[in-house]
């Protein structure tokens, strides 16, 4: 009868936190977004003299406007080329670390990771495909003109397996 009891005071702990905390999140977007709608409503102490005067509110555009293009450039450049050679490097970097860390008894931390840490030919798998994905991910954002996150998502990536390199050295065993 104790273990009833004392399950039931930890589910509500465990389980109603994380959704607390996601209805915060939730909350807090919306107010900031409809914060912002809210602002493009125009006051109701703006007297009608100044719509009928011209001064105040601007005229309506009633020709649509083209955007200029893009910058387009290819995409294997020389700036992508050195971003994913740096992927590369820092994914075969994490892979060492890696292997030596679960080779002296460590545990691999990332649960994605942990599923290919079985042997070192699904482990290097597991890397490949990482480096395959941010190329790829790249690629989908440079064909839809996002050129901003093309450059940024192996930034992202390189600047993450540095981290987890920097880790496994300072925490090996």
């Amino acid at each position: 009868m104790d273990t009833l009891n004392l399950s039931l005071k930890f589910i509500p702990s465990v389980c109603l936190r994380p959704v607390l905390q996601f209805f915060i999140a939730i909350s807090l977007v919306l107010g900031t977004l409809c914060g912002a709608a809210l602002s493009q409503q125009t006051s109701s102490l703006l007297d009608d003299t100044a719509e009928l005067e011209g001064g105040g509110f601007a005229n309506p555009v009633t020709q649509p406007q083209a955007l200029p293009a893009a910058p387009s450039h290819r995409f294997w450049d020389r700036q992508n080329r050195i971003l994913f050679a740096s992927v590369a490097a820092s994914s075969t970097a994490d892979f060492a670390v890696t292997y030596s860390n679960l080779q002296n008894g460590g545990k691999e931390l990332n649960p994605v990771t942990r599923v290919f840490a079985g042997s070192p030919a699904t482990l290097a798998l597991n890397f490949v495909g990482e480096t395959a994905g941010v190329m790829g991910v790249s690629y989908i954002f440079h064909r839809t003109g996002h050129h901003r996150l093309e450059r940024l998502t192996p930034i992202i990536d390189a600047c993450a397996s540095g981290a987890a390199v920097t880790y496994g050295l300072t925490h090996h065993r």
